[in-house]
């Protein structure tokens, strides 16, 4: 147990805030616990100090392989004082705080300390266990997409991926997707309007419209709910005695297992279209994040398997849940075709990612190990 959490506040003390990220020092960090445990990880450089890792325990090559996977980046400490050093890895009351604590160096060494305690147990695994550990999980998911080009994690047939879940088993969760929409206008004097195009009003126009007639062919899903839609940012306008030429709105939309993303922005691309027809305005589309939903199948083995490993270990039932974030595994399952079975289980707390004094339980961190561990030995045996 020491061992375990002195490792994960080793961790925690490295800054590997996204941006910039730094992950190459957690990915060596990682390196050298599984090396002084005689398991061999290649790093995997994505440019300016940004790193993979990947270690495998190979099997017999008579299953497909299972993959422990997390991402090494965390979010900025943010602007708001904290009571705990953000990398200060401090222990208090059954808790350990930090940066990353819950989203998600909790989970990310719970999987490391679950394979080795897997090597150590000297089993013979019918397939291969592969450690994935990715860069950019926060901003882009360079690390997942590099992982996918390079074929890093080919053969793999199940992934157990380690954000917060408070110990509970996620099975599905939403996708996302982010759009930037532009409006062009013409400057003109404030004291004449008529002579310019505001692009700001415009925007309103469009705006309007997504919230009153657009409702994304709305599918509920019985674990997620229905897919939401949230304005996030907009900026427009130079000062106020000029009518703006520009006005730049992003926008957030959370989808649910179902629903095309291609699709959603060819409605949004005929909205647009519309609103122009009846107007001066012009518009502009640019996608800066497009995640699919998770969803695995009903009937999905490796999922049967977890949930029954986790009820027996811990003593009460335990079902699959869903979501609202999503994770590296958007990127992951379409590269296998939709034939990779995923769960979401990590001992943070969803409520704790991206907060100020941001924690992990302790119990909980040491569970998860357990639960890694038992799955694996049971999956691959």
């Amino acid at each position: 147990m020491k061992e375990a959490i002195d490792f994960l506040k080793d961790l925690l003390r490295i800054n590997s805030s996204n941006p910039p990220g730094n992950e190459i020092l957690v990915a060596m960090a990682i390196a050298k616990k599984l090396r002084e445990s005689g398991i061999e990880s290649t790093i995997q450089s994505v440019g300016n100090n940004r790193a993979n890792l990947v270690a495998r325990i190979k099997g017999l090559g008579h299953k497909k392989s299972l993959v422990f996977c997390g991402h090494m980046d965390t979010v900025s400490v943010g602007e708001i004082p904290w009571e705990h050093e953000p990398f200060g890895a401090e222990e208090i009351g059954g808790r350990i705080y930090g940066r990353g604590s819950s989203d998600m160096k909790g989970g990310l060494a719970a999987l490391i300390m679950a394979m080795i305690e897997v090597s150590k147990s000297g089993i013979t695994l019918e397939g291969d266990l592969i450690f994935a550990a990715t860069a950019g999980e926060e901003v882009d998911c360079i690390g997942a997409n590099t992982m996918v080009a390079d074929g890093s994690l080919s053969g793999a047939g199940a992934m157990i991926i380690a954000e917060p879940s408070g110990g509970e088993i996620f099975v599905t969760h939403k996708g996302a997707l982010w759009l930037e929409v532009i409006s062009y206008g013409k400057t003109a004097h404030g004291s004449m309007p008529e002579h310019g195009i505001n692009a700001i009003d415009n925007m309103t126009c469009f705006i309007n419209a997504l919230h009153d007639k657009f409702k994304f062919k709305y599918k509920e899903d019985i674990l997620l709910g229905g897919p939401t839609l949230n304005v996030a940012t907009i900026s427009g306008g130079v000062q106020a005695n000029v009518v703006p030429d520009m006005c730049k709105l992003q926008i957030d939309i959370r989808t649910v297992p179902g629903q095309d993303n291609q699709e959603i922005i060819s409605d949004i691309k005929v909205l647009l279209v519309e609103i122009q027809a009846d107007s001066n305005a012009k518009f502009d589309v640019k996608v800066f994040n497009d995640k699919v939903a998770l969803k695995n199948k009903s009937d999905d083995q490796f999922i049967k398997l977890a949930l029954e490993t986790a009820t027996e270990l811990f003593g009460s039932e335990y079902k699959g849940k869903g979501v609202t974030y999503c994770t590296d595994a958007s990127i992951f399952v379409p590269s296998f075709n939709n034939d990779l079975s995923v769960i979401v289980c990590g001992p943070g707390e969803e409520t704790q990612a991206h907060k100020p004094n941001e924690y992990v339980v302790t119990s909980k961190y040491i569970d998860s190990i357990r639960l890694y561990k038992e799955i694996a030995l049971r999956h691959l045996k």
